[in-house]
């Protein structure tokens, strides 16, 4: 008779098993990183597989660190710290024996301001986040080539300086990683021994996995209030893990989900257009229906900790700011684009509160309670309407 494994126990021993050598910003980050190694063991019982990011502003955080300890636990880690989309897709398909986990270390270099865009890594990524999502590429020699689709879904942890692409952001369980303080104590990692011995518990969880599979395949986690979308599809997998390990982790499971979501929500700065609607709506158009191009540039450049005047090097212009706001429409669907403003020295281009009030309300978070800025001058000062 096969000895029945405790979920619980064993995940209680893999996030003790990181706590010795990881000090990570929230308790939430121990749970949901245990959760993530088990989760890798059994995609084939989910329609996704979040990625696991380990970030932080600066080096000597403990990403890498991290990175490694992940590496005992998971099937088939597969450490790349350089290697192309094409490389990755071939391992993924099991040409050398099996899906592997993939490891990213130093993911900055990858999609760092430097880097280029490397758009087919990214899309690997993207692709490999849901199940039978299958990238097509041509194969053969010459003209006798054939269109064939390469399986992509496989776990992903990477860890490097910054931030990702919102893109895979989205898709990510976040843990922003900090330098110890001097009063945080970590073991040192020792390849020698430790390898061993976290992959004696790599070993414990993928039977453990397989003794819940079917218990996992069939679940659909309730999740906490307000976890929807995106959120939703990154979260759910581990917590059905949880939900299988029993004990106090279903409980944890939902606390880190709602820790980690409020964290990453309050460190996402969204897109740059998402920031531009932003700032229009909180820091410009405050009290008034419409402004020329030239106050609304003015505006936006002074701002503190904002990144318009400086974008590359140059700062926001009329050129990239009708641009960018021609990316959303209106309410009734157009595009928004600058108008004619009649004002006190004759007519200038501008744009209008009411085409961007649509696009305010889907897109921007809610607006703050209170806000220091007031308009440039008064509108009947600016505007002769």
């Amino acid at each position: 008779m096969t000895d029945v494994i405790d979920g619980a126990a064993l995940l209680n021993e893999v996030e003790a098993f990181h706590r010795r050598f990881n000090v990570f910003p929230l308790e939430a980050a121990y749970v949901a990183v245990a959760l993530w190694d088990a989760h890798a063991h059994m995609l084939d019982c989910f329609d996704s597989t979040p990625r696991l990011a380990f970030l932080s502003p600066e080096p000597g955080s403990g990403k890498s660190r991290a990175l490694d300890v992940v590496e005992t636990l998971v099937p088939r880690s597969m450490a790349a710290a350089d290697a192309s989309a094409a490389a990755l897709f071939r391992s993924v398909s099991g040409i050398d024996g099996g899906r592997p986990t993939i490891l990213f270390d130093e993911i900055d270099t990858i999609f760092g301001p430097k880097a280029g865009d490397n758009e087919q890594l990214r899309g690997f990524i993207n692709a490999g986040h849901a199940r039978g999502r299958v990238m097509y590429r041509c194969v053969g020699d010459g003209s006798n080539q054939q269109v064939q689709g390469f399986p992509s879904y496989c776990a992903v942890a990477v860890a490097g300086l910054g931030n990702l692409p919102d893109t895979i952001m989205t898709r990510s369980v976040i843990i922003r990683m900090r330098r110890r303080a001097r009063n945080e104590k970590a073991e040192p990692f020792r390849s020698r021994i430790h390898v061993r011995e976290g992959n004696q518990l790599r070993d414990r969880l993928a039977k453990w996995a397989e003794s819940v599979e079917k218990q996992v395949a069939d679940a659909f986690p309730a999740l906490p209030e307000g976890i929807t979308d995106r959120p939703a599809d990154v979260w759910e997998p581990l917590i059905a893990v949880a939900d299988a390990a029993g004990g106090d982790w279903p409980d944890r499971a939902r606390k880190a989900c709602v820790a980690l979501v409020k964290a990453s929500k309050a460190n996402d700065k969204g897109s740059i257009g998402i920031r531009l609607l932003t700032d229009l709506r909180d820091h410009v158009l405050i009290g008034i229906d419409r402004l020329p191009t030239v106050a609304i540039l003015d505006r936006l450049n002074a701002l503190d900790d904002a990144p318009w005047a400086d974008l590359n090097g140059k700062p926001l212009d009329n050129r990239r700011l009708s641009k960018m706001l021609s990316d959303y429409v209106t309410a009734d669907g157009d595009p928004i684009v600058s108008r004619n403003i009649r004002t006190a020295g004759g007519v200038l281009k501008g744009f209008f509160a009411k085409d961007i009030e649509d696009a305010w309300s889907r897109y921007c978070p809610p607006p703050g309670a209170a806000t220091s800025a007031t308009p440039l001058q008064p509108r009947s000062e600016q505007l002769n309407l």
